[in-house]
């Protein structure tokens, strides 16, 4: 049974409408004032609130602006008997379900009840679908890459074994180790994690296992390290090909003992740590050269989770696009800024050097620089602008014509060789025709075709329309 909240200073409204209530199935509940509900709201949580604007203490205002700070989706039904237009405006500004003069018929509040339950029922039938959207938003993508990466997080998430991240600045590399720990028996104990590039050497040690009062200059008092801190849960180390060679060398021995000594420190201490690491650069390699144990490397890599370029996921990027122009304008409180088709297909085309994170920080530039709220192409950074030119270079054309190629698919376009050979063949004479000045033996040479064959597909695409008035004189 719903359960709807009166709150009124007046006993007799009060009385009114929890007997009309009553009678029409409704469960209810009374406040003379709007603290006592507001605090009660902490606890209990109705299904629709309808609250007279002025009383003693707090007004209805203050109590809507309130409850929809804790509750943004729960209907509330702003009454008064002094209406005027600042308080209508208000009402409606600040979210009220609807706002009711007094007086008013009792059978019209009622139904105005029940429409603002079926509201509220019908937004929490919803929620489940969106907190499953916004667990993880960040981490998205329908790209087979990013599907086997989603698999690995799975076939995981009953797991407390090391984990090594591969993959390029940017791709998302913490979020995923973020995604293993939620997913993982230790989701409830801490999530640790350090990025060796962002320390300085002779901190690293101190970082990780803590130090002892006056173990070195500056050592003012005992510290934990972050191996004590997530004792228990999972110690995300980040760039690890990044870590110094002593430092890894205490490391293997923590993996392998699961004790340690903090820094100027005499006492071992014991932890219950999970590793996972993470590396834009090849171990391998580095293990070739001497720049990182071949031990710890067998130790970190018992299996690993390679995060793909941006580049080679680039069916994702129209969401992202989306999920990170949502997120800049929730971040800047201001509107959404709207991708026209040809800004994003611009967009899709780039190479991304910068990955994911470079996306998102294009977005935030675009939500805070884009005059409009349409993005044109025009509005977006002069670094991107820069690639316009050279984004259809030959370094590029390939990827940008499977790109093309995975929008029809997905859009349910069948027979695409149909269209793709001819708009292709057509190009290709139209470019060689035109650094040949019309003249089709050299164009055909240009192509690697006989004159003939060249001739013959100027007519099976229709294009003699095209030739240049003195061609006929190189027939």
């Amino acid at each position: 049974m719903s359960t709807v909240w009166i709150i009124d200073d007046d006993k007799s409204i009060r009385w009114v409408l929890e007997k009309a209530l009553t009678q029409a199935n409704l469960t209810t509940r009374v406040f003379e004032q709007a603290e006592p509900a507001l605090k009660q709201l902490q606890h209990e949580h109705p299904d629709a609130i309808i609250s007279d604007i002025r009383m003693p203490g707090m007004d209805g205002l203050e109590l809507l602006r309130r409850a929809h700070e804790a509750h943004p989706d729960l209907p509330v039904i702003i009454m008064t008997a002094h209406s005027d237009l600042e308080s209508a405006v208000s009402s409606y500004r600040q979210g009220a379900f609807e706002y009711l003069p007094k007086p008013f018929d009792v059978d019209d509040a009622v139904e105005l009840i029940h429409r603002a339950i079926a509201h509220f029922a019908e937004i929490s039938a919803q929620q489940p679908n969106a907190a499953e959207d916004d667990d993880n938003p960040e981490i998205i993508g329908e790209a087979p890459a990013m599907q086997e990466v989603f698999r690995a997080i799975g076939r995981l998430s009953q797991s407390n074994i090391t984990v090594l991240i591969n993959g390029e600045s940017g791709t998302g590399k913490e979020l995923v180790a973020h995604a293993l720990h939620k997913h993982s028996p230790r989701s409830a104990n801490p999530f640790i994690a350090l990025n060796m590039a962002a320390i300085p050497k002779d901190l690293i040690e101190s970082e990780l296992f803590g130090h002892e009062k006056g173990s070195f200059t500056g050592a003012g008092g005992q510290r934990r390290g972050r191996f004590e801190q997530a004792d228990g849960g999972t110690l995300f180390l980040d760039e690890i090909g990044d870590m110094p060679a002593e430092t890894q060398t205490r490391l293997l021995r923590v993996l392998a003992d699961g004790e340690f000594y903090r820094v100027g420190g005499t006492t071992p201490i014991k932890v219950n740590v999970r590793i996972i690491a993470a590396t834009h650069q090849n171990l391998e390699n580095l293990v070739k050269e001497g720049r990182f144990r071949e031990d710890l490397f067998h130790r970190l890599n018992v299996i690993r989770v390679h995060l793909p370029r941006l580049a080679d996921r680039r069916e994702d990027i129209p969401r992202l696009l989306s999920h990170f122009l949502k997120r800049a304008s929730e971040e800047l409180d201001t509107e959404v800024k709207v991708l026209k088709q040809d800004t994003e297909e611009f967009l899709s085309s780039l190479d991304w050097p910068g990955n994911v994170r470079q996306l998102e920080n294009t977005c935030r530039w675009i939500t805070v620089m884009a005059s409009g709220r349409e993005v044109m192409i025009s509005d977006l950074p002069p670094e991107l602008l820069e690639q316009k030119g050279s984004s259809h270079t030959s370094g590029n054309w390939e990827q940008a014509l499977r790109y093309w190629a995975d929008q029809q698919l997905s859009n349910g376009v069948s027979q695409l060789l149909d269209t793709a050979v001819p708009a292709f063949e057509r190009i290709m004479i139209e470019t060689a025709l035109k650094h040949t000045a019309g003249r089709r033996r050299d164009a055909a040479n240009l192509l690697g075709w006989g004159r003939n064959t060249l001739t013959r597909k100027i007519k099976e695409l229709d294009m003699d329309h095209s030739s240049s008035d003195d061609e006929e004189h190189d027939e």
